[in-house]
């Protein structure tokens, strides 16, 4: 792939309206953006944008109505395709001329819909003429259109209820994070037949699943650019860089950005590839998010040269005393049960120090180590994976165990995973300690997990070299969402990852609340984005 633009794709240009697509692009150049530093500022195409609305737009049939009913766009993150995506679905609730149009926005959650409706009501509420015609239904994600009986809804993810719908118009964000082709079937075949000239308006970073609906439709734009296939009614836009091309290269980045320098600047491709070159999982999310390839899901995250530089002596008595932070993750009856104490340092010099202790069920440790190859029963000698009586964990010996730990450190919170956790935590509390629940999803574990990252690359982290919590560390894979977060995943990471999650919540508690004095590298310097 050589980094595609619309104009390698050769457009019928016989019914070309220019007054047409003059008049689409004044009226989206009528809006404001919505962020940054151009918010509240007219809303200027760039050149891209405007080849794309031009072509759309202005290209008519015969009968002069619209050629295009689908359009696939497919660009790296930050380039404005959501503020593109907005300022075309309202053209078509407000100007599109449907008699009571009905557009929708979808995606693999409402929450990802929600995002480019989110920029388009405020680009209404910045626009008088539109604000005195409509009605915003925040809540309920609807703008409705008093000009024409219109509006424009945000839709679930669940496909079922979705069947009758009228659609004339549609933006499918992030294609690539749809489970299958069902959302995508019920919301494009035949759900326009009743209009003149629907126009579904597909919008997408590359993906990592080559089984997708998604790659099916980059194939297709694929095919049609190159001139393999014909299909008069698809639209087909893909930026983005060759497998073979260097992509430390600012050169790439250009062809394959080309918003950069205006919603995307160059330091920040800088930082942020300087970060990638470090580790594997960084590289495959710099080269799907900043250059659109397709690439592999399935990436350890954690460099192990990079750990083992942190296996610093971890004296246990010179740590008598000082303030931590615990994370608890508890097993099934396969799981290992996983208790992680993080402490802060005392100054710059001074480094995390990571404690954690493992359980497993005494009678079951000849049975995992045939059944899982893993060798449970040297660890178990070595001190370093503890048992308790029975065939499932007891967790009352784990709560004991807690409570005389604090007679020897001072445990100020102990971070949890919601599950499976009431009953213990009640315990807990009960003996005086503060637990605090913590989120498994994007939103709470992305910062500290890039942060556990950074202080691996930075060696300010002790470890002692544990070798279970290693162990756990080589198992972890990395999912990532739309927006670059990323989180353990647990589906890909099919060997145990419990400690590297109970360290992951230590951290997070142990970075936000820091010592004595309440310091907090969050606050000093906000959230890590890598």
């Amino acid at each position: 792939m050589e980094g595609y633009k619309p104009t390698k794709f050769k457009l019928d240009t016989s019914h070309y309206d220019k007054g047409q697509a003059d008049f689409v692009v004044g009226f989206i150049e009528c809006l404001c953006h919505t962020k940054g530093r151009w918010a509240g500022k007219p809303f200027k195409l760039l050149p891209w944008q405007e080849q794309i609305i031009r072509d759309i737009f202005g290209t008519l049939k015969e009968d002069g109505h619209r050629q295009f009913t689908t359009a696939y766009i497919e660009i790296p993150k930050k380039n404005g395709k959501s503020e593109l995506a907005a300022a075309v679905a309202l053209y078509l609730l407000f100007a599109d001329g449907e008699a009571a149009p009905e557009v929708y926005g979808a995606a693999a959650d409402r929450q990802q819909a929600a995002i480019v409706f989110d920029v388009a009501n405020q680009m209404v509420k910045l626009t008088p003429a539109l604000s005195k015609r409509s009605k915003s239904l925040g809540a309920n994600k609807r703008i409705v259109s008093h000009l024409n009986n219109g509006f424009y809804q945000v839709l679930s993810a669940e496909v079922g209820t979705k069947h009758g719908l009228n659609v004339s118009g549609l933006v499918l964000d992030e294609v690539h994070t749809q489970p299958n082709r069902k959302l995508y079937d019920v919301l494009t075949k035949g759900s326009g037949d009743a209009r003149e000239q629907p126009l579904y308006f597909l919008i997408t970073t590359a993906g990592n699943d080559t089984n997708s609906i998604c790659y099916e439709l980059h194939q297709k734009a694929l095919d049609i650019i190159e001139g393999r296939k014909f299909d008069p009614t698809f639209y087909p836009v893909i930026y983005g860089a060759a497998e073979s091309e260097d992509w430390t290269s600012p050169e790439v980045w250009k062809k394959a950005n080309p918003s950069l320098g205006e919603t995307i600047t160059i330091d920040k491709v800088v930082a942020a590839c300087e970060s990638a070159k470090q580790n594997p999982a960084e590289e495959n999310s710099f080269r799907q998010l900043r250059l659109n390839q397709w690439v592999k899901q399935a990436v350890r995250w954690m460099p192990m040269d990079k750990w083992d530089k942190c296996a610093f002596a971890v004296n246990e008595d010179e740590l008598k005393g000082r303030v931590c932070y615990g994370g608890l993750d508890l097993s099934s009856t396969t799981d290992i049960t996983a208790f992680v104490l993080v402490f802060p340092p005392l100054d710059d010099e001074d480094k995390y120090y990571i404690l954690p202790y493992f359980w497993i069920p005494e009678d079951n440790v000849d049975l995992r180590v045939r059944r899982d190859h893993v060798p449970y029963d040297v660890w178990e000698k070595q001190g370093t994976l503890l048992t308790t009586e029975g065939n499932v964990v007891h967790y009352g010996y784990i709560e004991q165990f807690i409570e005389k730990l604090n007679e020897r450190f001072n445990i100020r919170e102990i971070a949890y995973d919601r599950w499976g956790a009431v009953q213990m935590v009640q315990n807990l509390e009960g003996m005086g300690f503060t637990v605090v629940p913590f989120g498994q999803g994007f939103k709470d574990m992305n910062p500290p997990t890039k942060e556990l990252m950074k202080l691996t690359l930075e060696q300010k982290l002790a470890h002692g070299g544990h070798p279970v919590l290693r162990w756990m560390m080589d198992n972890i894979f990395i999912k990532t969402d739309p927006a670059g977060n990323i989180k353990p995943d647990k589906e890909k990471s099919t060997e145990k990852i419990d400690g590297v999650v109970a360290t992951i919540m230590a951290l997070d508690r142990a970075i936000r609340c820091g010592l004595d004095n309440g310091e907090s590298v969050y606050d000093e310097r906000g959230v890590l984005f890598i």
